[in-house]
């Protein structure tokens, strides 16, 4: 089953590998006529999304071992967006998906596994098995670390986001503390609709994760049996050679960015898609979410589109159930991983619409739950999320004050200078620009805990997590680092955004434009060694996904990148 057939565990020739599977506790028959699956674990002690991977993985090793496989389990890097939040290292996050894919690929391909069972719960964690699988195309899947049950504190549910929101609004120390202790009851990815839960309910859509099983809550025990049952199938992927390329099509993406906008995603999803497209060669691009937000409202009612947590959606019938609700829209002719198609899966799928999923007539809002804005100020696409934004700011009109990083963003909504009005703008936070594409935690946290998201509006090149409230566009394209518009504004610039007709705009005439652009001069690279500045040279723009991929998609997409 190797990729250099039979012989490479067998015969003579193969002694050396041989013996070093021996010495590693394996038995020869095993070696020998066993398919070898690696199993990619991103444990991790310091998050209580991947502190408990060990249990699952011991489970996936197991249904490995019962179908007639060997597990080869290794381990692969992991980090908690939460712990770097306010520091300039918040940058490292999105290169994560991109380490964590070429640790799999390595590994991978030095040892020769038939197939992947990978195990991962968080953000750009999970996003990085998913373009492992994309690039490595051998039998693939992901088993995900579920969610975090809610808190409750004085009475009324909580989770991780209302920290924030408790001291910005001037709680003390020791009522901040209070809450520490209820608000993260459990392991698990947090409990709203953020990155993790995104691409982790994505996983289904993708064909990566087991039907039914994403949105499993990490306190329940059926998470156990389930990535039991993963082991074992993946086995049965193996011998039936079903790889990702089998099950990826351009058909099934699209339907990843209906999911996407019917849940109202995170926005880096945007990202993870468009990097796997670009990986698997399909032509998926920034048009196609512009496309899918005229056609697909948010019908999910998870935090921050509304009031429930994930482990309500799972209850409500997790991304099963938010597929058949789609069921009219989505292509239902498409693959999974069960041999069956998506028309004939959800034959068996019954769900009720209620306020935590609604059906696609009776949706939760009458808008996407991602948007793709244009303009001059952000020509290749820029993104935001509708649901989050408050009524009197779906169109804003405002005066940009200017800054190069969050941090000062941040020092000036704290210190009081940003008023109603103004629309903050956030520059060389970019792919390139960061490096990493750092995510605008602490200054969309302050407008949210001053209660500015109603009146002051924010665009930047970077990014946001998937809690994020108010005006806020991210993803602007091409960024400051590139030249694109916005390393232009200067402050007093009046700023249009939005939201309804779908453009963020730059009031300021031509010929004022060429006059700064002429005195325009590109900065070196923040980061002058490391993973952050191969990042920088290699990465690819936001609206192909900004992951390192510096070759050609295909024949019909020429690539200029120069290393």
């Amino acid at each position: 089953m190797s990729l250099y057939g039979p012989e490479f565990w067998n015969g003579s020739k193969a002694a050396h590998r041989r013996v070093m599977m021996k010495a590693a506790g394996y038995g020869d028959k095993d070696i020998r006529s066993k398919p070898h699956i690696g199993v990619p674990n991103s444990f991790h002690e310091g998050s209580p999304g991947s502190a408990h991977l060990r249990q699952i993985a011991q489970a996936v090793k197991e249904g490995i071992w019962a179908a007639g496989g060997i597990p080869i389990e290794f381990g692969i890097p992991a980090t908690c967006g939460n712990i770097p939040n306010g520091v300039e290292e918040m940058k490292y996050e999105q290169v994560m998906r991109d380490l964590v894919c070429m640790s799999v690929e390595a590994v991978t391909r030095v040892h020769q596994f038939d197939g992947l069972c990978m195990i991962a719960s968080c953000d750009n964690i999970i996003a990085g098995t998913y373009l492992a699988a994309a690039r490595l195309d051998i039998p693939s899947m992901v088993v995900t670390g579920g969610c975090m049950s809610a808190g409750k504190h004085c009475g009324k549910q909580v989770v991780e986001a209302d920290i924030d929101i408790a001291r910005f609004h001037g709680e003390n120390e020791e009522e901040v503390s209070i809450m520490e202790e209820c608000v993260c009851p459990s392991f698990g990815a947090c409990p709203s609709m953020g990155t993790a839960n995104t691409m982790q309910l994505m996983g289904e859509v993708f064909n990566l994760v087991l039907p039914g099983t994403a949105s499993i809550p990490a306190a329940d025990n059926l998470k156990l049996r389930k990535a039991r049952e993963a082991g074992s199938y993946m086995v049965e992927m193996v011998k039936k050679n079903i790889r990702p390329s089998d099950l990826i099509t351009k058909e099934t993406l699209l339907n990843s960015i209906m999911f996407d906008m019917a849940i109202a995603g995170s926005t880096n999803a945007v990202l993870h898609i468009l990097s796997m497209a670009y990986e698997l060669g399909l032509d998926v691009t920034m048009a196609d979410f512009e496309v899918y937000a005229k056609q697909i409202p948010c019908i999910v009612g998870v935090i921050p589109s509304g009031p429930y947590t994930v482990n309500e959606l799972h209850q409500a019938g997790g991304a099963m159930g938010v597929m058949k609700m789609l069921e009219s829209k989505i292509f239902t002719n498409v693959p999974t991983m069960t041999g069956k198609t998506w028309g004939e899966m959800l034959e068996k799928v019954h769900v009720t619409s209620t306020d935590v999923l609604r059906s696609i007539d009776n949706p939760l809002y009458n808008e996407p739950g991602l948007m793709v804005l244009r303009g001059n100020l952000s020509p290749n696409g820029a993104i935001v999320r509708p649901t989050g934004v408050p009524a009197e700011m779906k169109v804003f009109k405002g005066k940009a004050k200017v800054f190069d990083n969050d941090t000062k963003s941040f020092q000036a909504i704290e210190r009081g200078e940003i008023v109603a009005g103004d629309v903050i703008v956030i520059r060389y936070e970019g792919c390139k620009g960061a490096p990493g594409m750092k995510e605008m935690m602490l200054s969309t946290d302050a407008l949210v805990g001053y209660n500015l998201h109603k009146c002051v509006g924010l665009v930047t090149d970077a990014r946001f997590s998937g809690f994020n409230h108010g005006a806020i566009v991210g993803h602007v394209s091409p960024e400051a680092y590139d030249g694109g518009l916005i390393s232009l504004v200067e402050d007093g610039d009046e700023i249009i955004v939005d939201t309804v007709k779908g453009f963020v705009e730059l009031m300021v005439s031509e010929e004022i434009i060429a006059k700064r652009r002429a005195n325009w001069v590109c900065p070196p690279l923040k980061e002058e060694k490391g993973c952050l500045n191969i990042f920088a040279r290699t990465c690819r723009p936001a609206e192909d996904g900004g992951a390192m991929q510096p070759w050609a998609r295909d024949a019909k997409f020429k690539n200029d990148y120069k290393l």
